[in-house]
């Protein structure tokens, strides 16, 4: 009986790591594929907490999480100066696109860069629906409102405080443009009309990076795992497995082992 019960206590007590993550890698299905793969190699379990990148900061930043997978670079680098972390490392990217209705009444799809798009659609004051939650997403398209000189207001500029698939469904309910990044475009299964109009721009490269939470700041976190985690990621092995991972036969991440 005793041997009985400490087998279960070993069972019980497998060892695991708290990601802190953005939503698209989760809700494309990469973590679906990649974790169960680390954890048959190395028996660490990995937990998923999947918010958007600046809720993922603050997280990481009060300890509730050893490892992190965001993707707003400002963000990170005033992670890394605040002694959350020592360190950030790409790996992987994609790209934000911008998506509307099937007849693109601002005309985006003859922009020339993605914050001529952003002027456009404001100029047509046709409705743009924005996530409004600090994400990395949000970031960017601040950003890109930014370098339009525009600061967007009025009833045609929505804010739903809402995840990018959310944002999405009401986007496409009000036949209106939004911009998100293209893993997530793929795998959202409500577009009815809407396509992308705009994309391939510099301002639109979407870098994501791992950091493991700085041990001194956190001395009680698990970071030891969260480095063999960190590693594995950046190994030869994980880079192939994001590289592999499709959805309709579309790659939705290019890892950085396999950037040019």
């Amino acid at each position: 009986m005793v041997s009985l019960l400490s087998s279960k206590a070993v069972i019980a007590e497998l060892d695991y790591i708290i990601l802190q993550s953005t939503t698209s890698t989760q809700n494309s299905g990469l973590y679906d594929v990649l974790l169960p793969l680390f954890t048959a190699e190395t028996g660490i379990e990995v937990r998923v907490v999947a918010v958007g990148s600046g809720q993922a900061l603050r997280h990481a930043a009060d300890c509730n999480g050893e490892a992190v997978i965001v993707h707003d670079p400002e963000a990170e680098r005033a992670f890394i100066e605040a002694g959350f972390a020592n360190e950030r490392f790409e790996l992987m990217r994609n790209d934000f696109v911008i998506v509307g209705p099937s007849d693109d009444p601002a005309e985006i799809s003859t922009a020339v860069s993605a914050a001529r798009a952003f002027s456009q659609i404001s100029s047509s004051q046709h409705p743009f629906v924005s996530r409004g939650d600090n994400s990395g997403t949000h970031s960017r398209e601040k950003r890109i409102w930014s370098l339009a000189g525009i600061q967007p207001s009025g009833s045609w500029h929505r804010e739903t405080g809402a995840g990018m698939g959310p944002t999405l469904n009401i986007a496409v309910g009000m036949d209106a443009y939004a911009l998100t990044d293209r893993a997530t475009w793929i795998s959202f299964n409500n577009k009815m009309s809407h396509r992308i109009f705009f994309s391939g721009s510099d301002e639109l490269t979407n870098i994501y990076s791992i950091m493991v939470v700085n041990a001194a700041h956190c001395p009680n976190s698990n970071t030891t795992d969260a480095m063999s985690f960190l590693n594995w990621m950046l190994s030869e092995t994980g880079q192939n497995a994001i590289g592999a991972f499709t959805v309709d036969g579309n790659v939705l991440f290019k890892p950085a082992l396999m950037q040019d």
